[in-house]
């Protein structure tokens, strides 16, 4: 049986649904979500395995239909009302002197839900916020509390690396990032060279962590003192992707020294990744939960 990851409208949450042949990567969908219609773009194909198929036919949706021309001019004209709905919400915002910051709005594909989304420091009382709107569209209001990361997805954009933002391409979750990751990796920790445009530290410092771990197994430290081809030596500098180390022999003369393929120091997970001259990346974001830290490697949600 085929799946398809659907991304809903543009919030950037992303939901299994079961497809039939003609469906593809990049097609808007229409599909049944958890309060009507609504439709979404495929942001990736699958096969599931034959034990899964079972479980799968009763908890997954099935797409409902291809987005057609007509569907596609409803679209359109919902993200024109977005608009104004927006700034009728902005005004309101200003009324009632509430410390929040409006950063989207989204009508449903069926016009009965409209979702404000907000930026705000703390927790917002928007009840007498809600009762307003609700006069003014008479359709069900959402405010939904949103963080900065989020909001990032939401408006996309290109990372330090020249790519994509990974939120928007391909990660389904936030998990949390630490200041260990970014040493382990031996980046600069200079919040600017390893933070992105939300601000918080990069979200690839997490799905690369377990590879740098597994390569980084067996090697020496900088600093400690080793046994090469020609004598003793201290290390002074490592190169964990190579899995290359240089040391300083007691004549000032430097050594290199490679340790050969990670799986003899038993990082046989990363072996494969190693021989293609690379490593991998998840297309749905890390599944390792990051490892507990010391109160200096304060984790960023």
């Amino acid at each position: 049986m085929r799946v398809a990851s659907v991304r809903l409208r543009e919030s950037g949450q992303i939901v299994t649904y079961r497809i039939e042949e003609g469906v593809n990567v990049n097609d808007y969908v229409i599909i049944e979500a958890d309060r009507g219609t609504d439709y979404g773009e495929v942001v990736e194909v699958s096969d599931i395995s034959e034990p899964q198929k079972e479980e799968a036919q009763s908890s997954v949706k099935s797409i409902v239909r291809k987005v057609s021309s007509q569907d596609m001019e409803r679209i359109k004209q919902n993200e024109a009302d977005a608009k104004e709905a927006m700034r009728q919400c902005s005004r309101k915002i200003g009324e009632y002197k509430l410390s929040m910051k409006l950063v989207d709005a989204e009508y449903s594909f069926d016009r009965k839900k409209i979702v404000f989304y907000f930026t705000a420091e703390g927790r917002v009382d928007f009840r007498e916020l809600v009762k307003d709107l609700a006069k003014v569209f008479k359709i069900r209001i959402e405010m939904r509390q949103i963080g900065v990361r989020d909001e990032a997805r939401l408006f996309g954009g290109i990372g330090p690396c020249g790519q994509s933002l990974c939120c928007v391409k391909f990660l389904r979750n936030f998990e949390a990032v630490s200041m260990k990751m970014a040493k382990t990796q031996k980046l600069p920790l200079s919040s600017g060279k390893i933070s992105g445009i939300c601000g918080r530290l990069m979200c690839c410092l997490f799905y690369e962590y377990k590879t740098y771990k597994d390569l980084a197994k067996g090697l020496p430290k900088e600093g400690d003192t080793i046994d090469t081809p020609q004598g003793k030596g201290k290390v002074t500098s490592v190169n964990i992707l190579k899995r290359l180390v240089c040391a300083e022999l007691e004549d000032g003369r430097i050594e290199k020294i490679s340790f050969g393929c990670p799986c003899e120091a038993g990082a046989s997970a990363t072996c494969k990744a190693s021989q293609k001259g690379g490593f991998e990346v998840p297309q749905k974001g890390g599944s390792e939960a990051p490892e507990r830290e010391d109160a200096e490697d304060k984790k960023e949600k």
